[in-house]
């Protein structure tokens, strides 16, 4: 006589299948909701389950709240960056060809609270090749602008810019700006800012604000690019 094969025990799995698939238990069976027991998060005593779930409701609820402030601080955040780009990019407008390098620098400094700038343009018209920003930008430095298709930002990795800043030794982190007259273009400047903290500048960091700034600075100076024929 052929005994029959033990049934499989019945897995947690089983149960949970069970449950969703049968919606109505808990109708025919509703006096099992108020005995099941379950452990609270915080204090592990024994909680109901309707207590359970409102305790679930509210850690919800508090993530997405916390989500919510998070997002509200990053858009203040932002305005707060947009109108400075505004203010520094109406103070451009109205500034004449001979003062832009010093009010941008100066600009960037105040207005986006960065510890050091500097800035270094080549090519220019004759009657500014004599001036401060336009000396010291060996060809090396002009083909790592030339290169770069979007801002560097991240960790000084002593580059040959890095010497135009008042405290070199003070930079921690960078962001390299090349300036261009147009999309493009070869660059004809390049903008460098810095600072003794090592993740104001960081490789994880979007850089919309650092390109919108290098596009304005660029249009902005190119009136004292050399014109070619």
């Amino acid at each position: 006589m052929n005994r029959p094969e033990p049934m499989s025990p019945i897995t947690e799995d089983d149960i949970a299948d069970y449950l969703v698939n049968t919606p109505d238990f808990f109708e025919r069976h509703a006096s099992l909701l108020a005995t099941v027991q379950l452990t609270h998060p915080q204090s592990h005593r024994a909680v109901g389950l309707q207590e359970r779930q409102a305790q679930m409701l509210r850690d919800k609820i508090k993530g997405l709240e916390h989500r919510i402030m998070d997002m509200i601080r990053h858009g203040n955040e932002n305005m707060v960056l947009t109108d400075r780009l505004h203010r520094w990019s109406c103070e451009l407008l109205v500034t004449a060809p001979d003062q832009l390098a010093e009010l941008a620098v100066d600009n960037i400094r105040s207005l986006f609270q960065v510890p050091q700038v500097a800035l270094r343009l080549w090519s220019l018209q004759a009657e500014h090749a004599q001036a401060p920003y336009a000396q010291g930008a060996s060809e090396a430095v002009q083909i790592l602008a030339s290169s770069l298709d979007r801002p560097y930002v991240g960790p000084n990795a002593a580059y040959e810019a890095v010497q135009w800043l008042d405290e070199p030794s003070q930079a921690a982190s960078l962001a390299l700006l090349a300036l261009r007259s147009a999309p493009g273009q070869p660059a004809f400047g390049l903008l460098i800012l810095a600072s003794p903290d090592a993740q104001r500048f960081n490789s994880l960091m979007g850089t919309d604000l650092l390109e919108r700034l290098a596009e304005l600075a660029g249009a902005a100076l190119s009136v004292l690019h050399e014109a070619k024929a």
